[in-house]
């Protein structure tokens, strides 16, 4: 089976990147492509691998990354497509605000315009990509940014379009393209199971990989947070904000700037932290925070909870309903059900020091045998080859 993964990567991470690393912007396709794996953001090429581990062909590709991708068209003979003049036509504001843009932003900030590719552009890379690979299925992970209007252009060269999402839901997607949905939250299964889509849970999971590239770190943070705290994420900023204020909390992640001067959260702020910078955070500290955002309802599921435990730190999480069938609190992870619970956690493992190792070795362990990329992507290549195996039969019926 042939199995190409559509991901995007956020624009600040993009800019960080190519930042620490200038002679990336022309080096090859393959260097550009083992460098962005390298970095650990994301999920990198965690289903990629995970396919390849389990005797199946796959390939990533970072569809909004215009540097990467016009990088591979020059490579494959082809000059990356232009904007079709009726494309081009806009408003006299828009035609002014670009001419803006190429006087003042270049010369401000001129890491920011290689990535200012059109989006019409970046889509034509995409479908060529899909028309040179010819996968079985396409797994896409950016179901808010790639959506049914372009991958319907992609049909007919795959035989399964399947796409994963627990972020919030795109407006106007009409999903006439999927096959499949999937998703880690029980509640997103529900949802596109009433819209008549065939859907499955699938859990995310831990790379082995980054503990062998982040090393042994001295565990010298007490307690952190580690992530986004944008006003996506409203409960999450106010319980961390509260925390700051009555313990010492040290902070990395995003949305600091909604929060004023003189808040606590700003005390021990260390900025924001991408993929292997992110995990050696957690490596550093004995215990994390982690809450769920809002659409998530009463279901854990994110990232985090995979990652923390993982890196082998004390995971201190909301609770949630369904968070028995991934890991066991009290043994495993500990949970909070209200800011001061999750208060008087924080100081009793913090006092506790041989009780908290036994906890984070425990979540650790259970992470590393059930919740690796390897197996998740076993159990979706089961997925898969079940839908694939439906085709068939309704095709030989008709």
């Amino acid at each position: 089976m042939r199995i190409l993964v559509i991901n995007t990567d956020y624009p600040a991470f993009l800019k960080q990147h190519y930042g620490a690393n200038p002679a990336l912007e022309t080096s090859s396709f393959s260097s550009q492509m083992a460098a962005r794996n390298a970095s650990f953001f994301g999920v990198f090429d965690a289903y990629s691998k995970g396919f390849e581990d389990n005797g199946h062909e796959a390939w990533e590709v970072h569809a909004n990354n215009g540097l990467l991708q016009r990088q591979y068209m020059i490579e494959q003979g082809r000059h990356p497509p232009v904007v079709p003049k009726e494309r081009r036509q806009g408003p006299i504001e828009w035609r002014v605000r670009r001419v803006l843009r190429r006087i003042f932003i270049r010369k401000l900030d001129p890491l920011r315009s290689p990535f200012e590719i059109s989006p019409w552009v970046l889509a034509d890379m995409l479908q060529s990509q899909v028309e040179d690979y010819r996968p079985d299925v396409i797994l896409n992970h950016a179901v808010s940014e790639v959506g049914s209007k372009l991958l319907l252009r992609m049909k007919p060269h795959t035989k399964l379009i399947v796409g994963q999402i627990a972020s919030p839901r795109p407006k106007n997607e009409t999903y006439e393209a999927y096959d499949l949905m999937i998703s880690s939250l029980p509640n997103f299964v529900e949802y596109y199971r009433k819209l008549g889509i065939p859907a499955q849970l699938s859990r995310l999971g831990f790379d082995q990989r980054v503990l062998a590239a982040v090393g042994t770190r001295t565990r010298d943070v007490d307690v952190s947070f580690v992530g986004s705290l944008s006003p996506a994420h409203p409960k999450r900023a106010r319980l961390i904000e509260w925390l700051a204020g009555k313990t010492r909390l040290d902070v990395w992640g995003n949305g600091i700037n909604q929060f004023p001067t003189n808040s606590p959260i700003n005390r021990h702020y260390h900025g924001e932290v991408w993929g292997i910078d992110m995990f050696a955070a957690l490596a550093r500290s004995k215990i994390t925070i982690n809450n769920h955002i809002g659409i998530a309802e009463n279901y854990a599921n994110n990232m985090r909870l995979y990652e923390a435990t993982g890196m082998g730190c004390l995971m201190l999480t909301d609770r949630k309903s369904n968070i028995t069938d991934m890991f066991e609190p009290g043994r495993e992870i500990v949970c909070y059900d209200s800011p001061e619970e999750c208060l008087e956690l924080i100081r009793y493992y913090l006092d506790n020091e041989t009780e908290r190792a036994r906890i984070a070795a425990a979540g650790q362990q259970r992470t590393l045998r059930e919740h690796s990329y390897t197996r998740r992507t076993a159990e979706l290549l089961d997925l898969f080859q079940f839908h694939l195996s439906k085709q068939a039969a309704s095709k030989d019926a008709a």
